[in-house]
């Protein structure tokens, strides 16, 4: 009730607008993007907590350490050791198959620094739990963030990052000029 509250007083003075196409109606990976400022984390949250959402995300190891990691873990955080990325989406995996009923959070861009491709194990996660993805979103263009379409994943890549790189096409994000185009690696090597 409290972060319900919360919720509605930021957005009554944000600059920015809440805009939702439809709120899952079951546990769902969000895919968050572009993520370009940490301010995505603070829409991230007034954007659950006023929909009423259960969410998880993933951020890296380096958030929960000291008097940060408690505060982290309590907003829903799960951390990410970068150095093996793969044991993360194994434990998220059994998280999801181990009964826990979540929305889980996913910024594929990764980082806010330098890259050309944005992170798979959002999809990894998606194919091997059954989760459908949400597209959320901050669009400075429009001062708007929220959830766009949910869809299942057909384990087609191309076809299903088309449809992903077709909804974000026109989303700036809050620096535009970080943006990085929605693209897996594993599109490019199948090009091989």
């Amino acid at each position: 009730m409290i972060r319900q509250l919360i919720a509605r007083l930021f957005w009554a003075v944000s600059p920015w607008r809440l805009a939702v196409e439809r709120v899952p109606d079951r546990p769902t990976i969000f895919v968050g993007a572009p993520h370009t400022s940490n301010w995505d984390f603070v829409y991230m949250l007034a954007i659950g907590w006023r929909l009423r959402l259960r969410l998880r995300w993933l951020g890296k190891h380096t958030l929960f350490t000291g008097w940060k990691g408690p505060v982290m873990r309590a907003l829903g955080g799960i951390p990410v050791d970068r150095r093996d990325p793969a044991r993360v989406v194994d434990e998220v995996i059994a998280l999801v198959h181990s009964g826990k009923v979540f929305g889980l959070v996913i910024t594929p861009d990764g980082t806010r620094g330098a890259h050309t491709h944005w992170k798979s194990g959002f999809y990894r996660i998606a194919r091997a739990t059954g989760l459908p993805l949400t597209l959320g979103y901050m669009d400075r263009t429009t001062m708007t963030s929220g959830l766009g379409p949910t869809f299942e994943v057909t384990g087609d890549v191309r076809a299903d990052m088309d449809r992903i790189r077709a909804f974000f096409a026109d989303k700036s994000g809050y620096h535009p000029e970080l943006r990085v185009e929605p693209r897996l690696r594993e599109e490019d090597d199948s090009n091989a």
